[in-house]
């Protein structure tokens, strides 16, 4: 089972832009961000607990400058919450078992859920297809034979 690391763990292991994201709810600049326009094969990893999160067969360019998923791989990975920060109220997503916060999900994408996971670069980590194997997940490489 899973155990979150005590703040002074992540706080050694994670950036501080990942730290302020995924432990203190903060959201990284657009355009400005590792992989807004990453347009590798490959999936996207909770970069607290390794989680798996998105794939690139479900990332999209929103124009927002984050990056933006359709759909997550592995829903049953992905929490959502009311959020009423900022005068507004959305819709929350983190990660089950990290409690990362990931970003928002916004009903104005495209496809027929019409869902945008709008995902801050700084909450993920990005597994390129030829290293799914060697980082320890190789049951993804289905995924991407064409």
């Amino acid at each position: 089972m899973y155990k979150k690391p005590s703040p002074e763990e992540l706080k050694s292991k994670l950036s501080e832009m990942q730290y302020c994201v995924t432990q203190e709810e903060g959201t990284e600049a657009p355009f400005n961000n590792e992989y807004w326009d990453n347009k590798r094969e490959g999936i996207y990893v909770d970069v607290v607990s390794g989680e798996v999160l998105f794939s690139s067969i479900d990332k999209f360019d929103s124009g927002t400058g984050w990056p933006s998923f359709t759909k997550p791989l592995e829903p049953q990975n992905l929490t959502e919450k009311k959020d009423r920060r900022h005068f507004m109220e959305r819709t929350e997503v983190r990660s089950k078992q990290g409690d990362s916060h990931l970003g928002h999900v916004f009903d104005d994408g495209p496809g027929p859920e019409g869902l945008r996971y709008c995902m801050n670069s700084a909450a993920m980590r990005f597994i390129p297809k030829e290293e799914l194997e060697a980082k320890g997940y190789g049951s993804y490489l289905s995924l991407f034979k064409k």
